[in-house]
């Protein structure tokens, strides 16, 4: 792909500052294969949910480092999120407990959904994904 082709590729950005270098780290190592988010984030933003096919990793800075193919987008209940996704998003979570905790105090840092309000219920985006390419023109 061309430079200006990869540029036309809609983004995937992993949260940001430190976090994202860690993110994005285990992405191009390749223990992070998967990502999750919340529904109601999307809803409030008035976004679509992101689509299979090829996106552009950004780095800490916003830029290009590499280009992922999702392969695979659904909706979950917080309470169906299992070990196998808490895995796959490859931050180290010894079980789905772990990962639950680890990503409602986020959630809950950045804004996105107000302490007490999650439940079993609540709508996560589950997106799986590989990497593609590091070798940009």
């Amino acid at each position: 792909m061309s430079p200006e082709e990869i540029a036309t590729l809609p983004p995937m950005d992993l949260a940001f500052g430190e976090l994202r270098e860690k993110l994005v780290a285990a992405v191009l190592s390749g223990e992070k294969t998967a990502t999750t988010s919340l529904h109601q984030s999307y809803l409030a933003e008035d976004q679509p949910l992101p689509q299979p096919g090829l996106q552009r990793l950004l780095g800490r800075e916003d830029e290009t480092v590499g280009l992922i193919e999702i392969t695979d987008v659904s909706l979950r209940r917080l309470g169906e999120i299992d070990d196998e996704i808490a895995f796959a998003e490859g931050e180290g979570y010894a079980s789905v407990a772990q990962w639950r905790d680890s990503h409602e105090d986020f959630w809950h840092s950045v804004g996105e959904a107000e302490p007490g309000t999650l439940t079993d219920d609540s709508l996560i985006v589950v997106e799986r994904f590989r990497l593609v390419s590091t070798d940009l023109p």
